[in-house]
């Protein structure tokens, strides 16, 4: 308590800038007092309060120095920051660990920037890669979706009218490349509407120009150069105010009129700034303005969207690119099929968390990769060709093929493709070799490119058209409830391999369930609650194996079955997940009812 009893650090300068402006006390960037402790020995005191915040951007070893110290001087020290956002640029995840591994984390669950309840909710959603998320922001307009021109034009006239009403906006890319384009498409209309006067220019460090009236971002601290009380930061942003004969640069901080300038030498013009109109995620990360618009392209990660999402607290827009033009896109799409594709991309993106893992956190995650139904089913597959490749292969040339036919489908790509849609066919109750033959001659084939190819399309269509009939036997129960066991004759040893993967399946989605059911996870809680008679319990979890092996095989984290795509496996996977989900609910113990005989309770009118 008192004067010095909190310290502030953060991993960039503007971060603790923004800490010192937060708390009303001097902070600094954790690099700068590393190097401090190195040369001066300054550390902290008995007692002291060491917040670090932005967290999440402090690197591993950056947060252990800091602690070590800490710790020998018996300081305490508080890490603040959202594990969810961008992470460090060096070797991270130290924070994530902590809060991932610790059930004491407080945590804030209430959205301060944002101004709608609604987004408010849909933030939540976009940190935890819930795709509903997507559907929120579809249904608000806050979501187009074209061409990755169009897309740019989009979000730049956007940005331009905002910034004509007199609001705060920031435009944010994916790519420095993209970004460059936005800074100088936005200098240019800003020298056309005589906002910049371009009569005398300077050249950028990435080869652009700027003149007085631009907006610039400074990239490297320098406390030489003082602006004020305070210096010039790395991400600081700053308008040109004047242009000196040499080249250098007065400026100003950005949004004020007067003080505080700075003069910015010709070396580090020429090196270390750039135009500030458009930023990447990374920069826009602690930024407060009125409206965000943001490019989005497929293979963003999920922490750069969120971040680039939660900018604006009167609204933030996506500009989403579907595809690249070039010669196969001579087309726009439609807005229907925009919509879509749309979907598909930022599920991706919700499904592509690109924070680093610490060290241990990283060894876990390969563990349970390699323990994954995933990885089972994927072993038991390759097992299952394998096993019943001599069969297909005297299969097809029992056929009426002609053996030159019969050559080339074995040989074909396709052949495995073909096998494995055999086994479907022969697990679903069907007589594998009774269809095949009839395939064959059902149509010639003289004139196919790849007969095993042709062949397994008509395996395809024919179980669609059958719908069930033609069935000898009872279809065979799935692994899991998901996953086509093989049948049929096959060699003893890779029968109890299969045998034994098959085990493994259904341990894992076993244990996936017993783990969501003792954890109340959201996916299982749809499920309604397990009954408490152990038959109809035993038949509840059966069906919740199905939707756990489901999630486990597509790598399903946030909705209970997550954004189905176009491929037909999972697709025909999703469909027996969502049956199960229905069977499951139909078990689960209906909700307690209200007793009855228990008096009511009666609540007295309020006096006025």
């Amino acid at each position: 308590h008192g004067h010095g009893s909190v310290v502030g650090l953060a991993p960039s300068a503007v971060a603790a800038e923004v800490l010192a402006g937060d708390l009303g006390i001097s902070t600094e960037n954790t690099a700068k007092w590393w190097q401090t402790y190195r040369d001066h020995g300054m550390g902290f005191a008995a007692g002291q309060l060491v917040i670090v915040d932005e967290a999440s951007l402090a690197g591993t070893l950056a947060l252990d120095r800091l602690v070590r110290v800490a710790a020998d001087a018996g300081a305490k020290v508080l890490l603040v920051g959202d594990p969810a956002q961008l992470q460090s640029v060096d070797a991270g995840g130290a924070f994530g660990m902590l809060v991932a591994d610790r059930e004491d984390v407080p945590e804030l669950t209430d959205v301060r920037r944002i101004t709608a309840a609604w987004e408010k909710d849909a933030t939540l959603d976009l940190r935890n890669g819930r795709v509903e998320a997507i559907d929120t922001y579809q249904a608000h307009g806050r979501i187009r979706a074209g061409e990755a021109e169009r897309m740019a034009d989009a979000a730049y006239a956007a940005w331009q009218r905002d910034r004509a009403a007199g609001l705060a906006s920031i435009l944010i890319a994916e790519s420095s490349t993209m970004v460059t384009t936005l800074n100088q498409r936005a200098r240019a209309d800003l020298i056309l509407a005589e906002v910049v006067d371009a009569r005398a220019e300077v050249r950028l460090h990435d080869g652009t120009e700027a003149s007085i009236g631009d907006a610039i971002i400074t990239r490297r601290n320098d406390r030489a150069l003082r602006a004020g009380r305070g210096w010039v930061r790395n991400g600081s942003r700053w308008t040109i105010t004047a242009i000196v004969s040499d080249g250098s640069l007065r400026v100003r901080p950005a949004g004020r009129r007067r003080g505080a300038s700075v003069r910015l030498p010709v070396e580090y013009v020429a090196e270390h700034v750039e135009l500030g109109y458009a930023v990447t995620a990374y920069r826009a990360q602690g930024v407060t303005v009125e409206t965000g618009h943001t490019l989005v392209e497929p293979g963003a990660t999920r922490e750069n969207f969120y971040v680039a999402m939660t900018r604006g607290r009167l609204g933030n827009t996506a500009y989403v690119s579907i595809n690249r033009p070039d010669d196969d896109h001579i087309h726009p799409p439609t807005h229907d099929t925009a919509t879509v594709a749309a979907r598909k991309v930022l599920a991706g993106v919700l499904q592509h968390v690109g924070a680093e893992l610490s060290a241990r956190q990283m060894i876990a995650a390969e563990q349970d990769t390699w323990g994954s139904v995933a990885h089972f089913a994927a072993e038991y597959e390759t097992i299952a060709a394998a096993a019943q490749q001599p069969r297909w292969e005297a299969l097809v040339r029992a056929t009426r093929l002609t053996e030159a036919e019969a050559d080339e489908a074995i040989g074909s790509t396709a052949f495995g493709a073909l096998g494995a849609e055999l086994r479907r066919a022969e697990a679903d109750g069907y007589d594998a070799d009774r269809l095949l033959r009839a395939l064959v001659t059902s149509r010639p084939l003289d004139d196919a490119d790849d007969v095993a190819a042709v062949l397994h399309e008509r395996v395809i269509r024919a179980l669609t058209r059958t719908n069930g009939a033609g069935r000898v036997r009872q279809p065979a129960t799935p692994i899991a409830g998901l996953i086509t066991p093989a049948l049929g004759t096959m060699d003893e040893d890779m029968r109890t391999a299969l045998r034994e993967r098959a085990a493994l399946i259904e341990q894992r989605a076993d244990a996936l369930v017993a783990e969501a059911v003792g954890t109340s996870a959201a996916w299982v809680v749809e499920l309604g609650t397990e009954p408490a008679d152990p038959q109809l319990a035993a038949l509840w979890r059966r069906e919740a194996r199905t939707v756990a092996a489901y999630r486990d095989t597509y790598g399903i984290t946030a909705s209970t079955l997550g954004l189905v795509g176009d491929d037909a496996r999972q697709r025909a996977d999703a469909a027996r997940a969502r049956d199960a989900i229905l069977r499951a609910q139909q078990l689960a113990a209906p909700a307690a009812e209200p007793d009855p005989i228990a008096p009511a309770v009666r609540v007295a009118a309020p006096r006025l």
